[in-house]
C-alpha cells in the first residue's frame, strides 16, 4: 500500500465508530487553529533550515489537509484525489508559458499572467477582490501591493516615511487626549503606514516584528539569568539590568 494510502486509511480508522474519541469529533472549524499552529511550526522549521524538523512538520501540515478531505468526503463534498486533480489543474492553466504557447521571459511576465488568469477565473471586479483571511501584517502588504499594480503607489520611498510621520504625530493627538476609539484608529494607520515603508524596502514585515519579539525574549531571559530574584527588583533595578543586557548583545536575535 502506498505512504499517502496507508495514511488516508489510518484517518479513516481514527475517525470510525471504533476510532479516537477526539479525531471523531473534529469539525472543518475545529480544525482552523490546528493547520494554523502547524503552518507556523512548518514555517519556522523551514526558516531554521532544520531537515528533521522539516519533514516532521510537512507530515503534521499533510495530516491536515488528510483530515479536511476525509470530514469532506462523509459529506460527499470531495476527496483527497480531487484534491490534487483540482491543483494540479491549476498549476497547468496558471502557467501558460510552460504547457501552453503563452510567452514569458522574466518573473514580471510570469506573475503577471498569474494574475491576468486568476482574475478572470475567479471573476475579480476590484483589485481588493478576493484578499483572503491573513495575519493583519500580511493582509497589509497584500493589500498594497495589489493597490501598487493599478499604479496607486508612491513613487518613491520617501513618501511612505512622510506618511508615516504624519500618523505618528495624529497618533500622538489621539492619545494625548486619551480617546481609545481614535488611538484604535490612528494605531492602525501607523501599522499600515509602517508596513508601507518596509514594503518600499522589500523588507518582510512579520520576519521584522519575528525577530523583535525573539530579542527581547532572549534579552529577558538573560536579565533573568543575572539577576537571582528579578521579579523582586524595583522598575529602576530592572531598567539597568535592561541596559546592561543590550549592551552585551546589541544585535542579538
Amino acid at each position: 500500500m502506498l505512504p499517502l494510502k496507508k495514511l488516508l486509511e489510518t484517518v479513516r480508522t481514527l475517525r470510525s465508530p471504533n476510532g479516537c474519541p477526539w479525531d471523531r469529533e473534529q469539525t472543518f472549524q475545529s480544525l482552523i487553529p490546528c493547520l494554523i499552529e502547524e503552518a507556523y511550526e512548518l514555517s519556522e522549521a523551514l526558516e531554521n533550515n532544520c531537515k528533521e524538523n522539516m519533514l516532521e512538520e510537512c507530515g503534521d501540515v499533510l495530516l491536515q489537509v488528510v483530515m479536511i478531505s476525509i470530514l469532506a468526503e462523509e459529506k460527499n463534498y470531495f476527496s483527497l484525489d480531487d484534491i490534487a486533480t483540482c491543483v494540479n489543474q491549476k498549476m497547468i492553466r496558471r502557467h501558460p508559458h510552460v504547457f501552453g504557447d503563452k510567452k514569458a521571459s522574466s518573473v514580471n511576465d510570469v506573475l503577471k499572467n498569474w494574475e491576468d488568469i486568476k482574475k478572470i477565473e475567479k471573476n475579480e471586479t476590484s483589485a481588493m477582490s478576493n484578499i483572503p483571511k491573513l495575519p493583519a501584517l500580511m493582509k497589509a502588504t497584500k493589500i498594497q501591493k495589489k493597490a501598487s499594480k493599478t499604479g496607486f503607489d508612491w513613487p518613491d520611498k520617501e513618501g511612505p516615511l512622510l506618511k508615516l510621520d504624519e500618523e505618528i504625530q495624529e497618533f500622538k493627538k489621539a492619545y494625548s487626549q486619551n480617546n481609545n476609539e481614535n488611538i484604535i484608529d490612528e494605531a492602525g494607520d501607523i501599522l499600515f503606514s509602517l508596513v508601507n515603508c518596509l514594503r518600499k524596502l522589500h523588507i518582510n514585515p512579520e520576519e521584522a516584528l519575528q525577530k523583535a519579539n525573539q530579542k527581547f525574549i532572549n534579552r529577558f531571559q538573560e536579565m533573568e539569568k543575572t539577576s537571582k530574584d528579578f521579579k523582586n527588583l524595583t522598575l529602576e533595578e530592572k531598567e539597568n539590568l535592561w541596559q546592561e543586557t543590550k549592551k552585551k548583545s546589541p544585535s542579538k536575535h
